[in-house]
């Protein structure tokens, strides 16, 4: 599996390069993907998106510009999530509030955050920035 990281006017600093790294792979881990995935940090918002979005192709759009990253972090989770039931549990994709796929992309997202930090706990300061 292939992941490409795309940044469009994204406001990320390239120090946390290592962060964002570290965490896709402790994705990877929690959340197998089977596929090629594209990741764009956006500085803007595209399309009918909130702070993120996937994409038909299986792309996830993040919005980046302004957050922290811990709440950057979130959100790739999430969409994670979602790639995940969809592609390897093969569960229809559903409306984008409430119901069962969007509560699990919810909670697991933040459940994942937090492993992440206590099990990273060298990127707290990063987080908050």
């Amino acid at each position: 599996m292939k992941i490409s990281i795309i940044h469009i006017k994204s406001g990320i600093d390239q120090k946390y390069t290592k962060l964002y790294d570290t965490f896709i792979r402790f994705l990877q881990k929690e959340f197998p993907l089977k596929h090629d995935l594209k990741i764009y940090f956006l500085g803007d918002r595209m399309g009918h998106m909130t702070t993120g979005a996937r994409t038909p192709d299986s792309d996830l759009k993040i919005l980046s510009k302004g957050r922290l990253n811990r709440d950057i972090l979130r959100t790739i989770a999430h969409e994670w999530v979602h790639e995940y039931d969809t592609t390897i549990l093969k569960k229809p994709r559903t409306g984008d509030v409430g119901g069962e796929n969007e509560n699990k992309a919810n909670s697991e997202s933040g459940r994942l955050v937090k492993l992440f930090e206590k099990t990273h706990p060298d990127f707290e300061e990063w987080l908050y920035e």
